[in-house]
């Protein structure tokens, strides 16, 4: 691991982030991830996985790995600002945006524009998941969990939180 980050650095990353983060925050998990872990050296693809797990977890907006990356990269102050980073530049984007979408809402380039978006947050989503995927995924056990928690998920109507719990059990348990 490299030394601490400096906030400038957070700040650049998390707003340029919070730009194309269209969809929320899980969208852009790929680009935190290639950053935090690839190309700046501030966590390892478990500390990566875990702080994912944690925001997650925890109450609140998806974006609190934002908050725990920056946490990790800079303590406290890098917290503050990758949390300031990510919410501040997309809430004025929205805020002017929005006076001038709704003034065209019955346009049909307007619609044009809001169903393409639609695919694209889907994709980056799924990118999201391959990232997360293979940083948690260190052996064929874990691979096992990760795929059967998937078709549990999206094939019958098990609760989530039951998958999460086993998954959990098995770890506690030593088996992964």
């Amino acid at each position: 691991m490299k030394g601490p980050a400096s906030l400038l650095q957070i700040a650049l990353l998390f707003g340029s982030l919070s730009l194309v983060a269209v969809g929320g925050a899980n969208t852009v998990i790929p680009d935190m991830h290639r950053q935090a872990v690839e190309v700046a050296h501030w966590m390892s693809d478990a500390d990566f996985v875990n702080f994912y797990a944690i925001a997650r977890a925890a109450p609140g907006p998806n974006m609190l790995i934002a908050t725990l990356i920056g946490w990790k990269a800079a303590g406290l102050a890098g917290a503050l600002v990758a949390t300031v980073a990510m919410c501040a530049p997309s809430c004025v984007l929205t805020f002017g945006i929005t006076h001038i979408w709704d003034r065209y809402r019955h346009r049909r380039w307007r619609a044009a524009v809001e169903a393409g978006l639609a695919p694209v947050t889907v994709g980056l989503v799924l990118a999201s998941a391959y990232v997360l995927t293979r940083a948690a995924d260190s052996n064929g056990r874990t691979l096992a969990v990760t795929a059967v928690a998937a078709a549990l998920t999206l094939m019958t109507r098990v609760n989530a939180l039951w998958v999460l719990a086993a998954a959990g059990l098995l770890g506690g348990l030593g088996l992964l």
